[in-house]
């Protein structure tokens, strides 16, 4: 259960704060941290300071960490940042210091707060911290109602801060880091726990407490992602081929690229893009020269890595008929969910549960202020729908619901009347299947800076 409270602090001067307008409720620019940009940690001896420093403070921690993704194969941690009251913020290096499990340790009884925890956990877990509790930001914005639900958005609507941003896509295993990018890290941070605190009340007020709680527990209890079968058929284009030879050699090429990128740690498309991979499988090149004719292989880097590359294609083009790959992917399961588009010819009465399925959670999803895809997956509305439920009664719908995933909250709100659309959806396929009704506007957060009865900060 999470508790709260709200303080009002009373106002000081801040030289880093920037009033952008004298209006009563102006939006607030925070350009620097308030108690200065630290210098990320890089020694042992900086990190059981740490480590016993936030031990001794109390209450929640907020944390976040910087990847380098678009420039790194791996999705490793390159910059950890923690502010906890008591203590203040942290920045830690992970590369001149890999192993945080002290860090993890001093915090293992802490409630984490996090931004969008399913980018995040997975590389902390790879320096050895995890969270036994969790509050995750993002996804408690979505409950209640909001689209937009990027960091500064939200500290903004509730906080009536801006924050000073500009270094999110930045290559973060650069080294030494830019101070004004350690300045954007350190606020990344910075108000977490005032956001936690005006999420909680509106979760209070809106009766979505229970709910925020199940969805982050979901989150820690989710096993890691099943790495994808065919991974080389996510290349951009992939899907206009249809000749499994062709397939075959954009697979070769892919395969190369991955090998290539993982051995030197560079993102793959930074390796070779994903329009030279369709450029050279649509061309066929016969020999290295015409490899190289195509515009996108004529610079230095791919001249280097041409000899490379055409022996990829060639050994796509060499292969035996009966290791070609289908020009669909082909599922291990004989009885597997064809793609949505698919429902109509393949299982016309499974079109009709889909569409009725739909309307029921586009309609609950107005009624509760809450977007369709966080009311309920996608996946899990075509998996209740693709077989019929026997009997269709509705602790046979909770029950199929619970085993694909849904959360009490979920089955609570959705499966009486997921029972009824079900039990009248027509058996007469009509000349189109109707669509789930638009999703509602969401709903506007009250402004805790300038409506009154909200919580004052």
């Amino acid at each position: 259960m999470w508790l709260f409270s709200v303080t009002v602090e009373p106002e000081e001067h801040d030289a880093s704060v920037e009033t952008e307008a004298p209006a009563t409720g102006a939006t607030l620019l925070l350009r620097t941290p308030r108690d200065g940009t630290p210098e990320p940690l890089t020694t042992p001896e900086e990190l059981a300071a740490a480590a016993a420093g936030l031990a001794a403070a109390t209450g929640p921690v907020a944390i976040d960490a910087e990847r380098a993704s678009g420039y790194r194969y791996s999705q490793r941690a390159y910059l950890v940042q923690i502010r906890r009251e008591g203590f203040g913020t942290v920045l830690i290096d992970p590369i001149a210091l890999p192993d945080l499990s002290a860090i993890g340790a001093a915090l293992s009884d802490a409630e984490w707060i996090l931004h969008a925890a399913t980018q995040d956990l997975p590389c902390l877990a790879e320096v050895g911290m995890r969270p036994s509790r969790l509050f995750d930001s993002e996804l408690i914005g979505r409950l209640l109602g909001f689209e937009r639900v990027a960091l500064g958005t939200m500290v903004e609507q509730y906080l009536g801060i801006a924050l000073e941003k500009g270094h999110s896509a930045a290559d973060w295993s650069t080294r030494p880091l830019p101070h004004a990018w350690l300045e954007y890290a350190a606020l990344d941070v910075e108000l977490l726990i005032e956001l936690r605190e005006v999420l909680l009340a509106e979760l209070v007020r809106t009766g979505k407490t229970a709910w925020a709680e199940q969805e982050c527990e979901a989150i820690l209890a989710a096993p890691p992602p099943t790495p994808r079968a065919e991974p080389w058929r996510r290349i951009s284009g992939i899907h206009s081929i249809r000749n499994r030879r062709q397939l075959a050699t954009a697979r070769s090429l892919w395969e190369a690229r991955d090998r290539q990128a993982a051995e030197r740690d560079i993102a793959p498309g930074r390796i070779l893009p994903d329009s030279a991979i369709m450029a050279a499988v649509k061309a066929n090149p016969k020999s290295p020269g015409e490899l190289l004719a195509l515009p996108v292989f004529n610079g230095p880097r791919q001249r280097r890595l041409a000899g490379q590359w055409f022996r990829a294609l060639d050994a796509g083009r060499q292969l035996a008929e009966a290791d070609l790959p289908a020009v669909s992917q082909l599922s291990a399961d004989p009885d597997a969910m064809p793609a949505p588009a698919r429902w109509r010819d393949k299982d016309p009465q499974a079109a009709l549960r889909l569409a009725a399925a739909k309307q029921v959670v586009s309609k609950a999803g107005a009624a509760h202020h809450v977007v369709s895809q966080n009311l309920l997956a996608g996946d899990v509305i075509r998996r209740l729908c693709w077989r019929p439920v026997r009997p269709l009664t509705e602790p046979a719908v909770r029950a199929k619901l619970a085993e694909l995933g849904a959360r009490p909250w979920q089955i609570d709100v959705l499966a009486a009347e997921l029972t009824a659309a079900l039990a009248a959806a027509p058996t007469t396929l009509p000349t189109t299947v109707p669509g789930p009704a638009p999703s509602p506007a969401p709903a506007a957060a009250p402004n805790p800076v300038t409506e009154p009865g909200s919580a004052d900060l």
